[in-house]
């Protein structure tokens, strides 16, 4: 989880984005209307909007192959751990991941991504001034605007201080740049749900809308076998049982 909060911004209109109107959330906090965003198993560079649900059977099925890639090892310390180890926040000059040296930060790249009826600052292409999210975390749909910005969070889907603890403390400081500025590991989400999570694995916190715990297992899943890290054997447990 990034532990900036997110002073929300965008790089132009969000064109092209087709998301449904939520739906209504039962007593569990599910949303159990239609699904928004993108498949996780479709969107392997989180170039695309959001996070949809799995909910096909061979989908499931492909989900849990995909976690089950995933490697194990014990949590190590955080000894050391510091947010700025992972370089400075939002940096638009991390080397390849998709969005970036294009002239707006990390997080304006994501409130492109994923937000809906986009405005901006008057004479800005990149400073959001309002907005739509539908956030996945929660099923819940937020009128976003610049006066409460913790409103909404940027989300680093595998913590930097968890990646630390599984091995990032060992990279470079261009890799560590790399993972928290990949928007693989990026989602817009309710703030309030963001803080909750602080710096758990699955087995400890998972989305309060329980229809998108499988897709939130499959890109947690994503982000480890791209960069190599490990989780720990709870988390991968807690994980394929989202797929089940």
């Amino acid at each position: 989880m990034s532990v900036a909060i997110a002073v929300l911004a965008g790089c132009g209109p969000s064109e092209g984005l087709s998301l449904d109107q939520p739906g209504h959330k039962d007593s569990q906090g599910d949303d159990t209307g239609k699904s928004h965003g993108t498949n996780p198993l479709d969107n392997p560079d989180g170039v695309e909007p959001g996070l949809a649900r799995i909910t096909s059977d061979k989908d499931r099925a492909d989900a849990r192959d995909l976690i089950d890639k995933v490697t194990t090892k014990g949590r190590g310390p955080k000894t050391g751990y510091d947010r700025d180890e992972f370089g400075y926040a939002w940096a638009d000059n991390a080397d390849d991941v998709p969005l970036a040296h294009n002239g707006c930060d990390t997080r304006n790249d994501l409130l492109k991504r994923d937000g809906a009826e986009v405005k901006y600052r008057s004479g800005s292409d990149c400073v959001v001034v309002s907005m739509t999210l539908y956030d996945p975390y929660t099923g819940d749909t937020i009128e976003w605007r610049k006066e409460d910005a913790s409103e909404v969070q940027i989300d680093h889907v595998m913590p930097l201080s968890y990646d630390w603890q599984m091995g990032a403390s060992r990279w470079s400081d261009a890799e560590r740049k790399r993972i928290a500025n990949d928007p693989l590991n990026l989602l817009p989400v309710d703030g309030s749900a963001n803080s909750a999570k602080g710096d758990s694995g699955p087995a400890s916190w998972l989305p309060p809308a329980k229809g998108i715990r499988c897709s939130y297992a499959v890109r947690f899943a994503q982000v480890s076998l791209k960069y190599d890290l490990p989780v720990t054997a709870a988390d991968k447990e807690t994980m394929l049982d989202q797929c089940a």
